[in-house]
């Protein structure tokens, strides 16, 4: 009996030293997971509130709690400005000169064609000449997926006299700029980010001088880009138009003949005299004031001359006179 009791004391107390091992290795695993938590939470908490203090101290802190930010910027806006592999963007022109019977009827069909192509007549200049003859000239902008089909309706519409076609692929110089938008965009929300953070007047106008500084540079490469769709979706083709009796300027180079120099020595003559009127009206007040001069300078030379011979002829019969007395 002593010996069974003995047995179940000791079971007792093997079982119960397991259960108190049991719950201390239970406790020690729930202290070590709720310290780590801790700290986990206290470094994120270190983490944000870093920035702002140290931004606090002055510009250089906000700056270098702005580097990390940057270069996360920076690597997704690369991300996001990857070219597509697929896509080129070229900007096609061309230039025609076509002779047709009918001026009118043929700008009325170019603006059509360009028209129900999508597209729109960007200038129109038309000239009369000799009281007769029509000429003009229309810069015609289309889509590009529809550039050859109007280029060959309008080479069609007449005597082609000319024709030249330019594409230039601009797909780098698109790549380049949408990647500059996107990293300039980042750089203004960053700047952003900085002015509503901080706290110094200071602090304030320099942020405030450097947005606007990035703000300009942004607007400036959204403006190449929308210049860069414009041209890439739309082509461009300038077309002249000249009826077929028109004349032709090389009729107005030829030699001249006799009845050509007889106009040309009349002009010249009637030209001479009327420039020798101007002169003469031009000086007329001062050659009609130096001629009263000299007249009046007349005038009182006889005057003088007059009163200086009057008393020698009156002495003169008063000598003869007084000798005879004697």
């Amino acid at each position: 009996m002593r010996s069974e009791n003995r047995s179940r004391r000791s079971f007792v107390r093997a079982r119960a030293a397991l259960a108190a091992g049991t719950l201390g290795v239970l406790l020690a695993v729930t202290g070590c997971g709720a310290s780590g938590d801790s700290s986990d939470s206290g470094a994120k908490a270190d983490v944000k509130s870093a920035p702002r203090e140290g931004f606090a101290d002055g510009e250089a802190g906000a700056a270098a709690s702005a580097a990390p930010e940057e270069q996360t910027d920076k690597k997704a806006a690369g991300k996001k400005a990857a070219p597509n592999p697929g896509g080129t963007h070229v900007i096609r022109t061309a230039t025609l000169s076509v002779e047709v019977k009918s001026v009118p009827k043929a700008v009325a069909a170019a603006r059509g064609a360009a028209e129900g192509a999508g597209g729109l007549v960007a200038s129109e200049n038309t000239e009369r000449l000799d009281d007769t003859y029509e000429t003009s000239h229309l810069v015609l902008r289309v889509p590009q997926e529809r550039f050859r089909e109007v280029l060959r309706e309008l080479a069609g519409s007449g005597k082609l006299l000319s024709r030249t076609s330019n594409a230039k692929d601009v797909t780098d110089q698109v790549v380049d700029v949408e990647s500059r938008i996107s990293t300039q965009r980042a750089s203004v929300a960053r700047v952003r980010e900085l002015m509503d953070r901080a706290e110094k007047i200071s602090d304030v106008v320099a942020l405030e001088g450097e947005l606007s500084s990035r703000q300009s540079d942004l607007e400036s490469l959204l403006a190449q880009q929308a210049s860069l769709k414009d041209r890439t979706s739309l082509a461009t083709i300038t077309l002249d138009l000249t009826p077929p009796d028109a004349p032709d300027d090389r009729e107005k180079d030829e030699d001249p003949g006799f009845l050509d120099a007889l106009g040309g020595g009349w002009d010249a003559f009637v030209t001479m005299l009327r420039w020798i009127a101007v002169a003469f009206g031009a000086a007329f007040p001062f050659l009609l004031t130096a001629a009263l001069a000299v007249l009046g300078w007349r005038v009182l030379h006889k005057r003088r001359a007059a009163r200086r011979g009057a008393p020698a002829v009156q002495a003169a019969p008063a000598g003869k006179d007084g000798a005879s007395a004697s």
